[in-house]
């Protein structure tokens, strides 16, 4: 009889049958209260609308449930607190039991109704704080996220910036050993080539002896002279030009590899020396001669063209 007061209250109030039957077997028939939470809390399962089978032997309302269906309580009848089917009666100060009146009747279906609105209301409420609390924790989630992509992109940009310096240095480094390199082979070269031009040098230094006079009054042979250093001058392709000294033992490649350094040359491009007075075009067998040995290169002021 409990269980047919606490449904029939649930659909005086306006529930399904199946959503009360649910109710009042899943709260296991605590009363009337722990029925509408139950109900306020799973109106929105998937399956809250599927037919309730209630367990063998425990049909809700039995024998009671057919002879409601020819008298129908009212919601006062089904009231809260009723637990042996005197749902008409309520209890004194002195412990004992006398009938409600229309009054009280109607004093407990409000207070149910109160009851239900304020449960809808607080679960409204909480509801509202939950979502509330989703959308901090979502925006939240997004500012951590923008953070971590910030970071990523910079770690990105410091990575680029420090492969660069080390490209540069790298960069900076090779060049630097490259022309330490041609330093120390034009030295090699020039202690090479001065040694052995010693002796020449030293007797072209020393005088003539005296030719006889001829019988006519003419006077000696002018005599070829020597030149110890070739002052270079190396027309570019962009027609801007650099000169340097070189010695005239130093072969023709140490003008070339100066051409390559200082010449704005770009790396691995191959470019070709060329003489213009007498035009001679320099080949590779000409590299590794001195200069002295190159006609017009060993002596004095002498330009030479830069050809692709």
């Amino acid at each position: 009889m409990a269980e047919l007061t606490t449904l029939e209250s649930l659909l005086e109030m306006g529930f399904e049958r199946n959503r009360a039957e649910k109710a009042v077997a899943n709260t296991g028939n605590q009363g009337i209260e722990q029925a509408m939470d139950w109900l306020m809390e799973h109106e929105n399962d998937p399956d809250i609308d599927e037919p309730y089978v209630p367990p063998v032997g425990n049909v809700l309302g039995g024998e009671a449930h057919s002879q409601s269906s020819t008298e129908q309580p009212t919601l006062a009848d089904t009231a809260e607190g009723a637990t042996d089917g005197e749902v008409n009666y309520i209890e004194t100060e002195d412990g004992l039991k006398r009938p409600m009146t229309e009054e009280e009747k109607r004093e407990q279906v409000k207070r149910l109704e109160e009851l239900m609105r304020v449960k809808q209301a607080e679960r409204r409420e909480r509801e509202r704080a939950e979502e509330v609390e989703k959308e901090k924790q979502r925006r939240r989630q997004g500012q951590e996220l923008q953070q971590i992509r910030q970071k990523l992109q910079d770690d990105d940009m410091k990575k680029l910036a420090d492969q660069r310096r080390r490209e540069k240095m790298e960069d900076k480094l090779a060049r630097q050993r490259v022309k330490e390199k041609i330093a120390r082979d034009r030295e090699e070269r020039a202690q090479k080539f001065g040694g052995g031009g010693t002796p020449s040098t030293a007797a072209s230094s020393q005088p003539n002896p005296p030719s006889p006079s001829s019988p006519t009054s003419q006077g000696p042979p002018p005599t070829k002279k020597e030149y110890d250093e070739s002052r270079i001058q190396v027309r570019l392709l962009d027609g801007s030009t650099i000169t340097t000294v070189f010695k005239a033992q130093e072969p023709l490649a140490a003008v070339r590899v100066y051409v390559q350094v200082n010449g704005n040359t770009p790396e691995g491009q191959d470019f070709t020396l060329l003489s213009p007075y007498p035009r001679h075009v320099y080949t590779e067998l000409d590299m590794e001669k001195p200069l002295k040995e190159l006609g017009e290169l060993g002596t004095g002021l002498k330009r030479v063209y830069m050809l692709l």
